[in-house]
Parts: C-alpha cells; sequence; structure tokens
C-alpha cells in the first residue's frame, strides 16, 4: 500500500502522538519515513521606524533549527526502536502547510501522516489549520491522527 510516510511535526504533545502511531503504522506497512520540520517564519519586528537587528533574526533562526532538530530526533529515535528507515527535512516554507505539501512532492512520499489539532469549528475558522490547508493543497493521501 504505502511505501514511504511524511511524519511532520511541530513538537506539540498532539504530534508526539501522531508520530508513534505514525511509525508504527510504517512498521506494519514495510514503510520508510521522512520526519519533516518546518522552520517558524522569522517575524519582522517593526517599532519606532526601527526593524529587528540582523544578529536577532540569526539568533532566532539558530534557535528554531536548535528546536527542530530536537523534534525530528524524537521521530527518528522511534522509528529506530521501531526497525524502520528514516530521514529527516527541515526547510523554511512561507507557511507549514506549503512546506508540508513541497517535503511530500520533494520526498516521493505516498502519504502524509499528521495530527490533527481537534479545533473547534469556529477555532479552525478563525485561527485556520495546518491540517486543512495540506488537505486542500496536496494531491498526496492524508492520513489525520486525532
Amino acid at each position: 500500500m504505502f511505501k514511504h510516510v511524511l511524519l511532520p511535526t511541530d513538537g506539540s504533545q498532539v504530534a508526539r502522538k501522531a508520530i508513534k502511531a505514525g511509525v508504527a503504522l510504517a512498521k506494519e506497512l514495510g514503510a520508510k519515513v521522512t520526519a519533516y520540520y518546518a522552520l517558524d517564519t522569522v517575524p519582522y519586528i517593526y517599532s519606532n521606524g526601527h526593524v529587528i537587528s540582523t544578529a536577532m533574526l540569526k539568533d532566532y533562526e539558530k534557535r528554531a533549527r536548535e528546536r527542530g532538530a530536537e523534534y525530528l530526533a524524537d521521530v527518528e529515535k522511534a522509528a529506530k526502536m521501531a526497525g524502520i528507515p528514516c530521514e529527516t527535512l527541515v526547510t523554511s516554507p512561507a507557511t507549514p502547510a506549503q512546506g508540508i505539501v513541497a517535503a511530500a512532492k520533494r520526498q516521493k512520499c505516498d502519504v502524509i501522516f499528521m495530527a490533527s489539532h481537534g479545533r473547534s469549528e469556529l477555532g479552525s475558522l478563525l485561527l485556520g489549520s495546518v491540517t486543512q490547508k495540506v488537505l486542500a493543497q496536496t494531491k498526496v493521501p492524508v492520513l489525520v491522527y486525532r
């Protein structure tokens, strides 16, 4: 059925549960996984005509990469314990949803297995949902873990 599973993570508790389930699914299917983390876009802060300094931007990106590496290490560890191959990928997309869709295409994944934060309908409408945006933007099947 599926041979290459994309497991996006944001490090949240719900994403951690989805990773465990996604790795278990990949093992059952004999599939490999690619763990994916989308770097947060750097906030441009304007105050009294000043822009955030280059040093602060570099520090922000460094910390975001370190955080992402920690989250991806959790996926690698779970995959290793399950005995399945795992690659990792970090990109800096305009939005997490765009990054997930591009990562699935780039890595030639045949399924995306991701968490749903289970927001209310009103919350999803107001805040948007990465999962909903991925579903709308990709042609790759998406399994949503609740």
